[in-house]
């Protein structure tokens, strides 16, 4: 690939305030890679025909159940983070077993994260870092994930992720029946702007301290018009004008201290939050990792049976819950060594095993009777 050093080209004004123009034009920036354009990368990665009625699916059930009009409980599940394509696989394919045996009481969606937000700086996901050796080599990284959500929605698996880049989507979001914003992007304007100008439901996350108002306000933003500078499929810059999104949904992840917001006086609380936000049916998704589970994913199970029996006991405005899986239980530290990675193993936070997810899954349809 080409790279290139932007310079500022003197003015036309004669005002002569332009910089040397043999001076970089951002002074941090080392260098550009150019990347083809989402029309055209779309086009050479094309989804196919099983994979786009999977998506269409996907998309109208969730907001079916977002609306109360579909009584299946969605349970979102997967891995924290991909990272290794074949182990992705092949968690799809078991997943996608239990997505159709459970499918007349639950909706099952694989997590496929790709993008991953840190607090000071780590791996950043398998678009920003496939190789997981800092070469950044962002065209493989949106190769792999759309190829492997192609794979998983060939399986009939719809698949949500978390949207953190900007740009990123075009490239893959076509794919993707389930959005949401991350607690530490929430209260961003342009996530928000982003989330207003998509066709598929959104969950917001309640922030990093447990604040509710944070993820209500972006919520209320979403569902009205913006407008902002974007990029087209064409990769130009341009004037985007979005329509609005009110299939959104509240997710309710625990805050600071490993405090859990799951329990029935905060959801109750969080309904009435967005019903005073103008939410006639609020939509509650409870994330069973994180603060909620106080990072241990072994508890996990006790958020989503806790979840599901306030469900069963009449709280429709619960609709779900996410929870952090994998093929094999915890997590590993991503050393430059990557021949001593475990396969099937999170390298970003510890996940409950396959077998664990099964039992809970099960459980949890079993409930539902």
């Amino acid at each position: 690939m080409t790279t290139t050093t932007g310079t500022v080209p003197a003015p036309k004004d004669g005002s002569g305030l332009a910089a040397r123009t043999d001076r970089p034009e951002l002074a941090p920036v080392a260098e550009y890679t150019p990347l083809p354009s989402p029309r055209a990368f779309r086009s050479h990665y094309p989804a196919s025909g099983t994979a786009i009625e999977t998506v269409r699916a996907g998309r109208e059930t969730v907001r079916r159940i977002v609306r109360r009009e579909d009584p299946r409980f969605l349970v979102v599940v997967g891995p924290c983070s991909l990272h290794d394509p074949e182990a992705a696989l092949e968690y799809a394919e078991r997943l996608a077993t239990l997505h159709r045996l459970y499918a007349d009481r639950l909706y099952i969606v694989m997590r496929a994260y790709f993008e991953k937000p840190r607090t000071s700086v780590g791996w950043k996901g398998l678009i920003n870092d496939p190789h997981l050796d800092g070469s950044f080599d962002m065209e493989a990284g949106l190769t792999a994930a759309r190829r492997l959500l192609n794979g998983v929605a060939d399986l009939g698996l719809p698949t949500g992720t978390e949207l953190l880049d900007l740009a990123s989507p075009a490239y893959y979001a076509d794919l993707i029946s389930l959005a949401s914003i991350g607690a530490r992007t929430t209260e961003s304007q342009p996530h928000r702007v982003m989330a207003s100008g998509l066709d598929m439901p959104v969950g917001f996350k309640n922030g990093t301290d447990g604040g509710l108002q944070v993820a209500v306000n972006a919520m209320v933003s979403a569902r009205q018009a913006h407008c902002q500078i974007a990029m087209d499929d064409e990769g130009r810059a341009c004037i985007q004008r979005t329509a609005g999104n009110d299939q959104t949904l509240l997710v309710l992840r625990g805050g600071s201290g490993c405090i859990p917001n799951y329990d029935t006086e905060s959801v109750a609380a969080a309904e009435v939050g967005l019903i005073n936000a103008g939410f006639a049916t609020p939509a509650v998704l409870v994330d069973a990792s994180h603060a909620n589970s106080s990072y241990d994913p072994i508890r996990q199970p006790e958020a989503c049976v806790s979840t599901l029996e306030q469900r069963l006991a009449g709280r429709e405005s619960l609709r779900g819950v996410m929870i952090e899986s994998n093929l094999v239980g915890g997590k590993q530290t991503l050393t430059a060594d990557l021949s001593a990675l475990r396969y099937g193993v999170s390298i970003t936070d510890a996940c409950i095993g396959w077998a664990d997810t099964a039992a809970l899954l099960e459980r949890m349809y079993t409930a539902l009777a």
